[in-house]
C-alpha cells in the first residue's frame, strides 16, 4: 500500500514540474551535439539500449577515437554521420528531479538559419557554444543575432573545449570579454558564461578539478534552477478564439488557449474586432471550473452575454487593448527555397486569425553574418528583411518583444499551401510612412495601372464587388426589388449604386465588370433577357462576381416581405469581403 502511495506521489511531483525548452547553436564542430550527448549520459537519463547502441556506433562512425562518441546520440540522419555536423534539428526531452527539458540541438551553416529559427521560435534559454581556441568568430555572432530576433532572453556562453587550451582562465575570460562587447547592442537581457569541456565532462553534470578558478555552478545545475516564470507575459489579457463549443442549448462558450495576461470569474472583457463587453460568467477545463486561467492554460471561457463571437477574434480586458491595424512592420526570415515574389499576396495565420496579406515595402534585409543592412526588392531562402505588411482585415496584435504569442505569426503560399515565412511583429506603421511605395507599385503606375489591388478595394470598403442584374417581363415589378435593395444595402453601410443597363448588353457588362473590380456593388435593371443574352453576359464576366436574377411575379408568390428577406441574405452571403 505504502508502494503504491510512493508511486502516486512521485508521478504526482512528476506532472507538477516546469518545462525548460532549450536551444543549442555553434560553429561546425564546436561540440553541440557531443555536449547534449554528454549531459544525457552524465546525468543518467540513457536507456541500457540506447547505451549498446551507443558503443557500438561510436567504433563504427565516431569521430571521438576510442571514446564514445556522444553527439551520435543526436546526430541521426545518415548525412549528419557521414559530414559529423548536424542538418537538421533534433530534439531531446529528458527530465531531473527539479525539471523537465526539451532541447533543440540546431544546426550552424549558415545555409540552415531556417532550421534554427525552427527550433529557437519556443525556447527559453540558448546555449552558445564557442571553441575555446578560436574565440568568438562570425558564426556565434550569426546566432547571437537570431537569438535577438527570437526575443530568447537567457544565454549561456559555453565556451568549450577547455582541455584543449589547458583549462586557461584568461583564455576563458578574454572570450566573455569579447563576447559581452559584441552582444551588449543586442539587447540580451541576461548572459552567463560557462567554461567547459563536452567530451570529458568537464563543468557539464559536476564542477570540474580541471578549472578550481571558477565559482560559478554547472551546467546542469544551472538550467535547473533557472527562473523563467517571469519571462511570460501576465499583464496583457489575451485570449484568440480558437473554437465555439456549443453541446447543447444551455451552454455557448468560446475555447481556446490563453496567450498572455490572467482572466478570472467576474472579469469585464471585451470581443475584438466588435468591442462588444461582457463579463466572465465561468472557466472551464477538463477537470472542471476553475476561478482563473494564466498562459499556456488551454481553457473554455463562458460570457454572461450572449454576444457574437467566432474562431480568430479576440478577448481582452477593456482597458488594455492590444494594437488593431491593417498595416504593420515586422521582421521577416524567409524558409521557402522559392525567392520571395513582392507582389504575390499571402495568408497570413497570426494566432487563431488567418486572412490576406501583401507586402509593401522591404525597408531592407540584414546580412546576419555582419549584421549589416542593405536595399533589396525581395528576399531569398534564410534571408531576413525588416518588411511592411497590409492585411485584408485588422489583426490584433502586441509588438513581438513586449508578447511573443500576439506578436508572431506565419506567411503561407496561396498556392503550394506552404510555410514560406515566419515574422516578429515591431509595431504598427507610422503613418508618415505609409505612402511610400515600392519600385514595382511605381512602375505599374508609369504603365498607366494602378497600385492598389481590387482585393484592398474591397477590404477597406469591407463588401466584395459584385452585380446584381434583375430583369423581368413586369418592369415596375423590377425596379421596385432592385430600389429596395438597395435602401437595405444602403442602410448597412455598404456602397451600392442602381444603374439601367440600357439597350447596349456589352457596354453594360463591361462597365458593371469595371466597377466590381473598384469593390461597388452593382444592381442592374432591364427587361426580360433572353436566353442569348445570359449567355452572352456570363461569357463576358467573372462568374463569382455576376449574377443574373429573374423578377417573376407568379415565382415570387403573395408573400412579397419574405421574398425580399430571403433575397437580402442570399446578397448578403455573395457581398462579404473575403
Amino acid at each position: 500500500m505504502s508502494t503504491k502511495l510512493n508511486i502516486t506521489e512521485f508521478l504526482d511531483q512528476d506532472e507538477k514540474k516546469d518545462l525548460l525548452r532549450l536551444l543549442t547553436a555553434g560553429s561546425v564542430d564546436d561540440g553541440k551535439s557531443t555536449l547534449i550527448g554528454r549531459l544525457l549520459f552524465d546525468s543518467k537519463k540513457l536507456y541500457e539500449d540506447q547505451l549498446d547502441a551507443l558503443e557500438r556506433d561510436s567504433k563504427r562512425v565516431g569521430n571521438a577515437g576510442e571514446n564514445i562518441d556522444y553527439a551520435l546520440l543526436l546526430d541521426g540522419l545518415k548525412a549528419e554521420r557521414e559530414q559529423g555536423i548536424t542538418i537538421d534539428v533534433a530534439y531531446r526531452y529528458f527530465s531531473t528531479n527539479k525539471r523537465k527539458f526539451i532541447i533543440a540541438d540546431t544546426p550552424g551553416h549558415e545555409q540552415y538559419t531556417r532550421n534554427m529559427i525552427t527550433g529557437g521560435s519556443t525556447a527559453n534559454l540558448a546555449i552558445i557554444l564557442v571553441d575555446a581556441r578560436t574565440g568568438v568568430i562570425t558564426q556565434t555572432r550569426r546566432h547571437s543575432f537570431l537569438i535577438s530576433l527570437l526575443g530568447i532572453k537567457h544565454v549561456v556562453l559555453a565556451v568549450n573545449k577547455m582541455d584543449l587550451v589547458d583549462y586557461n582562465q584568461e583564455v576563458f575570460d578574454n572570450i566573455v570579454a569579447d563576447y559581452r562587447k559584441f552582444a551588449e547592442p543586442l539587447g540580451i537581457p541576461d548572459i552567463h558564461c560557462i567554461p567547459l569541456s563536452a567530451l570529458n565532462g568537464d563543468n557539464v553534470v559536476e564542477l570540474s578539478d580541471n578549472m578550481p578558478w571558477y565559482k560559478g555552478t554547472p551546467l546542469l545545475e544551472y538550467i535547473e534552477t533557472i527562473k523563467i516564470d517571469a519571462d511570460h507575459n501576465f499583464k496583457n489579457f489575451r485570449y484568440p478564439v480558437q473554437y465555439v463549443l456549443r453541446p447543447n442549448l444551455d451552454f455557448r462558450g468560446f475555447c481556446g488557449k490563453v496567450a498572455s495576461g490572467v482572466v478570472r470569474k467576474g472579469d469585464e472583457v471585451m470581443a475584438l474586432p466588435s468591442g462588444r463587453v461582457s463579463r466572465v460568467k465561468g472557466i472551464h477545463t477538463y477537470e472542471g471550473e476553475i476561478d482563473y486561467a494564466f498562459p499556456p492554460q488551454s481553457v473554455t471561457i463562458t460570457l454572461e452575454d450572449e454576444i457574437d463571437v467566432s474562431r480568430g477574434e479576440m478577448l481582452v480586458h477593456p482597458n488594455d487593448l492590444p494594437r488593431v491595424e491593417r498595416d504593420f512592420e515586422a521582421m521577416l526570415v524567409w524558409m521557402d527555397e522559392n525567392a520571395m515574389d513582392p507582389n504575390q499576396q499571402f495568408f497570413i495565420k497570426h494566432t487563431t486569425n488567418l486572412s490576406r496579406v501583401r507586402i509593401d515595402n522591404i525597408q531592407y534585409k540584414v546580412d546576419v553574418n555582419t549584421m549589416e543592412q542593405s536595399a533589396t526588392d525581395r528576399l531569398s531562402l534564410n534571408e531576413i528583411g525588416r518588411v511592411t505588411f497590409t492585411s485584408n482585415k485588422p489583426l490584433f496584435f502586441d509588438p513581438y518583444k513586449e508578447n511573443k504569442s500576439c506578436g508572431s505569426f506565419i506567411l503561407i503560399d496561396p498556392i503550394t499551401n506552404n510555410t514560406c515565412a515566419v515574422g516578429m511583429i515591431i509595431d504598427k506603421v507610422d503613418n508618415s510612412r505609409k505612402t511610400v511605395l515600392s519600385e514595382s507599385e511605381i512602375a505599374e503606375m508609369r504603365k498607366g495601372l494602378s497600385s492598389i489591388q481590387s482585393q484592398d478595394r474591397e477590404s477597406q470598403l469591407n463588401q466584395k464587388g459584385c452585380t446584381f442584374w434583375f430583369h423581368g417581363a413586369d418592369r415596375a415589378l423590377v425596379n421596385e426589388v432592385a430600389f429596395t435593395m438597395e435602401r437595405r444595402l444602403f442602410d448597412a453601410g455598404k456602397t451600392v449604386v442602381v444603374l439601367p443597363s440600357g439597350q447596349n448588353i456589352i457596354q453594360s457588362t463591361i462597365l458593371f465588370n469595371i466597377l466590381n473590380e473598384q469593390g461597388i456593388i452593382v444592381i442592374s435593371t432591364s427587361d426580360a433577357l433572353s436566353e442569348e443574352n445570359q449567355t452572352m453576359i456570363d461569357d463576358m464576366s467573372n462568374k463569382e462576381r455576376m449574377h443574373v436574377l429573374t423578377v417573376d411575379a407568379s415565382l415570387i408568390g403573395s408573400d412579397f416581405a419574405a421574398y425580399l428577406q430571403e433575397l437580402t441574405n442570399a446578397v448578403n452571403e455573395l457581398i462579404q469581403a473575403d
